[in-house]
């Protein structure tokens, strides 16, 4: 009699450090909790050994960067509602305004929630727009003082690898242990799960290595920078690869911007590290929310 020894799945769990960064109060019980992300080099973009790997994840390249603050996850429905509400003191000015409550996953929306997951307001928001996110930027930076914006390309995927250099921050596969999307599939010796076909609350899976969550699947993340086919002339400071002046759409291959992170409707390759997307700055759909990022520098590392 033949006997078959069970395919398992092989992850890196990384303990994650003792991390350090503050929380931003927005409303009364509401804050944002930005990690602290240390400098240093990685290599940016994929081997062209790497399983699903696309041609626009190259050439891989050495980047630089200087330490920043990332939000521990994405912004929540509450976090979004916080600031969307907010009305402009003296000396602010909001350039647009805000849907309090935009996401399709929510209490009284047109979908049926997980029972567990049914309080959503520590689901990420979702269906905001690039314009929507800057926004959002603007308005914390203006209230605080200090210098929101969205996080560029190099500073996502760094702050995602956490200092690893396989697909995933949890090692050479995924599982829907360590994070929400379509688990029907697979990606190398993973094991199918889950497809819960919707969001979940932000936190709920394990950390990376610096401490931040959901930066595999729940939803796309924008990007400050504009879409690029691939990495030839890209920075190498951790800058944004922006075509105009910061937090203008820029008319290059449509205005495109990019977008990072997988989301709960899409499948394990797109979820990996270096996978990149683009969308429209007016582009809202229900896998799309965001994270901020605070640079605690004078001048923006986003030129």
């Amino acid at each position: 009699m033949t006997t078959t020894t069970p395919r398992t799945a092989t992850f890196l769990l990384r303990q994650p450090r003792q991390a350090q960064g503050f929380a931003e109060p927005l409303a009364e019980g509401v804050a944002l909790t930005q990690l602290w992300i240390p400098p240093g080099r990685f290599k940016m973009g994929s081997p062209e050994t790497e399983l699903d790997r696309q041609e626009d994840e190259g050439p891989q390249h050495l980047v630089q960067l200087q330490g920043f603050f990332m939000g521990q996850t994405p912004i929540t429905q509450a976090q979004w509602r916080s600031v969307a509400q907010w009305q402009a003191r003296e000396g602010e000015r909001w350039e647009q305004e805000l849907s309090s409550n935009p996401s399709r996953f929510q209490v009284g929306g047109d979908t049926r929630l997980l029972s567990e997951n049914a309080f959503t307001d520590d689901r990420p928001v979702e269906q905001v727009s690039w314009e929507d996110a800057m926004e959002f930027c603007r308005r914390l930076s203006q209230r605080t003082g200090r210098h929101y914006t969205l996080p560029s390309e190099a500073q996502w995927e760094y702050a995602c690898r956490g200092g690893t250099s396989t697909p995933f921050a949890f090692g050479e596969t995924l599982s829907d242990e360590l994070a929400n999307y379509d688990a029907s599939e697979t990606y190398g010796n993973g094991l199918k799960g889950k497809y819960r076909k919707q969001t979940t609350p932000v936190g709920r899976f394990p950390a990376n290595a610096w401490g931040l969550q959901d930066m595999h699947g729940n939803v796309r993340e924008w990007c400050l920078d504009d879409w690029h086919g691939s990495y030839e002339g890209a920075p190498v400071d951790g800058s944004a690869w922006v075509d105009g002046a910061e937090g203008q759409s820029s008319k290059r291959e449509g205005g495109r911007r990019l977008l990072r992170g997988g989301s709960w409707y899409g499948v394990p390759r797109y979820c990996r590290s270096a996978c990149r997307y683009h969308g429209r700055p007016g582009h809202a759909l229900s896998f799309i929310g965001f994270r901020v990022v605070c640079l605690p520098q004078g001048p923006s590392l986003n030129p």
